[in-house]
């Protein structure tokens, strides 16, 4: 299944040569701390340009494959995947077939990036999106 599939994002394309990102918002995208983060969004991600999307409530796109972005998805409770803490904010990453998604873990909602394996190692992207998830409110859980 491909990274786009798994996140029901696609690329579209608009008028003339330019395209946005499609991103399907998440069940809690258009509330007050989604909006916060949505302020805090990187304008790069490595060097990685931020790019046009259809719906801004919904997240933020980078790159061409594009790295992928999106608030308000339900936080993860315990779990014995792996959990990693870059600059100090919790991830727990699942492997897809072309990346890895990562989710904050410990903050509720959460945060999910989608990053392609053309971006390998994929989590070093991460630090550009500690900012913006330090806007969720935290919760119970720490990496371990």
């Amino acid at each position: 299944m491909a990274l786009g599939a798994t996140a029901v994002v696609a690329v579209i394309g608009l008028t003339g040569c330019s395209s946005a990102v499609e991103i399907a918002p998440t069940p809690l995208a258009s509330g007050d701390v989604c909006r916060s983060v949505a302020d805090a969004w990187p304008a790069t991600v490595g060097d990685r340009e931020r790019r046009k999307v259809t719906d801004e409530e919904a997240g933020a796109a980078y790159g061409d494959p594009a790295i992928i972005a999106r608030c308000g998805v339900p936080a993860l409770g315990p779990t014995d995947s792996d959990c990693i803490e870059v600059d100090g904010m919790g991830w727990v990453a699942q492997k897809l077939s072309d990346g890895t998604r990562f989710t904050t873990f410990g903050r509720d909602p959460a945060i999910e990036v989608l990053i392609p394996a053309d971006y390998a190692p994929e989590p070093l992207l991460l630090p550009a999106f500690t900012a913006a998830a330090e806007k969720l409110p935290k919760n119970s859980y720490r990496c371990r």
